[in-house]
């Protein structure tokens, strides 16, 4: 029988790449295609090593204050047994609880990458799942007003349709930041008309729109249109139950809340609210793959689906073809024209963006042990701007 492995030492890598024609809005920390621009992005790197060599990593371009908080309290984790995902997962909840439990995500699917890795079997297995083939939408990048782009309600109609082309079985709006919220509406009825019936369609406004009212005129058009759900609808930053229970009231279709609502209790208690239909599941942020299998498992057990915010990437794969109350896979950011830019260009034998389906409109599942991945270290360090080390 294996030794249980014990963490020796934890790095931290950080790291920026480029990305082409994507631009940040004036005002937003929102970016959208701007042609001929180039945007530096950051990105951050994780090894877990341990005492018997085996090493669990985990690169991710999201949630970056979660990232610059691990050096902090990286150190009480030196000597755990890498194994016991459960035990720290609950430690760091409670040690970081006065800290948003920043960096438990990441170190948590850091972890079941080395999990995978010791016991030879991809992650989705160590879950119990054997879904391989997960059907996808199409998430759109933030719209924008350029000719080519996402820059009015019938360019989001045609790409829907390139999109329903493809093989994409759902396409869901992201529609500007500054208004108006009649544009919005009939981007809602321009994407219905067109593909409606053909695909399931979403939109979400990312909580840019400033008041309720403007909320009930898109989700009315979304009833119009038999849209699959909306989420984010205004400007209460996504966290009010009370707020979302009344427009369901008022509202038909179904509402997908809870990406800005962090951890398993506070998920439960939007549910118990009745302030959502669908629940949003994070590993970059709801406590990695430990915690978005227990906020699944949570809404099952109130009859409701979980549905996995972006961006794609294989942790977020992996969870899918474990998780049975899920629907699909959010290919998100992608545009007819602007890059996929949320990841960074560091996969070996991975791919995400908006060519990265099947004829049916599916991804499949990494097959390796671990997260299945193999990341580009030399493009990391080659383009690194500061590391950290916990031993």
């Amino acid at each position: 029988m294996k030794d249980k492995p014990k963490i020796k030492k934890i790095e931290i890598h950080r790291f920026n790449y480029k990305v082409k024609d994507l631009a940040m809005l004036p005002g937003h920390i929102l970016f959208a295609y701007e042609p001929g621009a180039t945007m530096t992005l950051g990105a951050h790197a994780m090894k877990i090593i341990t005492d018997e060599g085996v090493t669990g990593e985990y690169v991710g371009s999201w949630a970056a204050s979660d990232w610059k908080a691990i050096p902090e309290y990286g150190q009480i984790l030196i000597g755990r047994n890498a194994l016991d995902r459960e035990g720290i997962y609950n430690d760091l909840k409670l040690e970081l609880r006065q800290r948003a439990r920043l960096g438990l995500s990441q170190l948590d699917i850091a972890l079941w990458d080395l999990a995978g890795k010791f016991y030879g079997a991809p992650i989705y297995e160590l879950l119990g799942g054997n879904r391989i083939n997960l059907p996808c939408y199409a998430s759109t990048h933030t719209a924008d007003n350029h000719p080519g782009g996402l820059n009015s309600p019938e360019a989001f109609a045609d790409f829907a349709e390139q999109c329903l082309e493809m093989g994409y079985p759902g396409f869901k709006i992201h529609p500007w930041a500054d208004g108006p919220v009649s544009r919005i509406v009939d981007t809602v009825h321009a994407v219905g008309k067109r593909v409606g019936g053909k695909m399931d369609l979403m939109l979400d406004p990312y909580c840019a729109p400033k008041t309720f009212g403007d909320a009930l005129k898109m989700g009315w058009a979304c009833d119009e249109e038999k849209f699959f759900w909306w989420e984010d609808p205004f400007r209460d930053g996504g966290i009010s139950a009370f707020a979302h229970r009344k427009l369901r009231q008022l509202v038909k279709t179904p509402i997908l809340q809870l990406e800005h609502v962090r951890g398993l209790e506070q998920h439960v208690d939007f549910i118990v609210a009745d302030g959502t239909d669908f629940v949003r599941g994070d590993p970059d942020i709801d406590g990695g793959i430990t915690g978005v299998m227990k906020i699944a498992h949570a809404a099952e057990g109130f009859g409701l689906d979980t549905e996995m915010h972006a961006p794609a990437g294989p942790e977020r794969r992996h969870l899918m073809a474990a998780i049975q109350n899920m629907n699909y896979y959010e290919m998100a950011l992608v545009h007819p024209k602007a890059p996929f830019a949320p990841q960074a260009p560091v996969f070996k034998n991975y791919k995400d963006g908006l060519d990265a389906i099947d004829k049916n409109g599916c991804v499949q599942v990494p097959q390796g042990p671990g997260l299945g991945v193999e990341y580009d270290w030399n493009y990391i360090t080659k383009h690194r701007q500061g590391v950290e080390i916990i031993e």
